[in-house]
């Protein structure tokens, strides 16, 4: 059986996170990704500084499967062959500025009309319309204006950012399937069309929590440390333990009978205060300090033990050391150790997308800047040799 996307080629110039994850999951989905890169490379490229232990590789986690081209797209040559490019393909995505494609001659309207099965896919930080379209973005100026940062951290300290990247892999993520679902009616039509990710847009709905605890009129910020966004219930937090800190989930009554099981909380079962989820809500000052003196007795292990044997939600608060060495994620083919052709021997993540009838395609680690542009150009514009040699002497890198 064929990979569910053999047979679509996209056209990738997009950079650092947000697009190239997109690509990426088409990628491992059979997707043929010409990933096209300005001289010197893409941002994320040019920041890798490795020691000699290094783990991971950024570059080398999100830009596997694909083949590199190299085009100046300030040039006569880049644009044109771009453009001989984008009349063949199923797909352009690019992660730029609004209106910088355009600036090119290089805009959706243009290539379109070249292409009218061509997909155009972008993905900006506030979206193409709208007061904020020109502002600069990166992940921690959206955290700042979605919300996210003045949601993160303790109530009574400064705002926070989310520790991972969260805008970008969420407008990533919406990317693929917005793709993915124009190919779908493409299939359906026999028409291309244009779709858009705003980052601001996609992160919104995260905040679904904090959105459902918010009153209006009320301007403070709502940060909640580890409890629940909307400070609905309780225990819902990150406890002590002898050795550790464990995170106890509860939010209906069969979690809160299971966790009074598991620690013999009985005393605090009997309590007026705890007797409905509610009334554990409005007294979770007093519960998670009951609770916390319980668990901060027990090492993870043992919690974890009593805890899980009456499925209560929880977990052992991992460092990030210990996440890239989890036996889960390792015995899944989640995480794998590669030897690397420029990084040497680094851990790499796959992708997420699970398609149960079928393996994945071979994995082939992330390319050298330019390395296949004669094999890309043959394959897809079909240059004889002459003019092969030509093209690639124009655009060495």
């Amino acid at each position: 059986m064929p990979q569910p996307l053999a047979g679509i080629t996209v056209l990738d110039l997009t950079q650092i996170y947000n697009g190239p994850y997109a690509t990426f999951l088409m990628a491992r989905a059979g997707a043929d990704i010409v990933k096209i890169e300005p001289p010197g490379g893409e941002h994320l490229r040019k920041r890798e500084t490795l020691p000699d232990d290094v783990v991971t590789v950024p570059f080398a986690m999100f830009n596997a499967n694909k083949r590199s081209l190299c085009l100046d797209l300030k040039t006569d040559t880049g644009r044109a062959v771009l453009r001989r490019l984008a009349a063949r393909a199923d797909v352009l995505v690019e992660n730029f500025t609004p209106s910088a494609m355009e600036r090119l001659g290089l805009g959706a309207e243009s290539l379109m009309a070249a292409n009218p099965r061509l997909i155009y896919a972008s993905s900006s930080g506030y979206g193409s319309t709208g007061p904020y379209r020109d502002y600069p973005a990166m992940d921690l100026a959206v955290q700042a204006m979605s919300g996210v940062l003045s949601s993160t951290g303790q109530p009574d300290g400064d705002p926070v950012k989310a520790g991972p990247a969260v805008c970008d892999f969420m407008a990533g993520i919406h990317l693929y399937g917005a793709i993915v679902t124009a190919l779908l009616r493409r299939e359906r039509t026999g028409a291309g069309g244009r779709v858009e990710v705003s980052m601001m847009e996609a992160v919104y709905p995260s905040l679904a929590s904090n959105l459902g605890g918010l009153r209006r009129g009320n301007r403070r910020p709502q940060r909640t440390g580890n409890r629940h966004g909307g400070m609905g219930l309780a225990p819902y937090n990150v406890y002590p333990s002898a050795d550790g800190h464990v995170a106890i989930i509860t939010t209906n009554e069969k979690h809160w009978r299971a966790l009074v099981a598991a620690l013999d909380l009985d005393a605090l079962a009997a309590d007026p205060r705890y007797a409905t989820r509610d009334a554990r809500a409005r007294h979770m000052d007093e519960l998670d300090e009951a609770l916390g003196a319980v668990t901060r007795r027990l090492g993870n292990a043992e919690l974890l033990a009593r805890l899980r044997a009456r499925t209560v939600p929880c977990a052992p608060v991992q460092e990030l050391l210990d996440v890239v060495d989890d036996p889960h994620l390792h015995a899944r083919g989640a995480l794998r150790h590669i030897d690397h052709p420029a990084y040497g021997r680094i851990l790499v993540p796959d992708t997420p997308l699970r398609f149960l009838d079928q393996e994945p395609p071979p994995y082939r680690p992330s390319p050298g800047l330019g390395s296949q542009a004669r094999e890309i150009l043959a394959d897809l514009l079909q240059c004889g040799d002459d003019e092969l040699d030509r093209l690639q002497a124009e655009l060495s890198p």
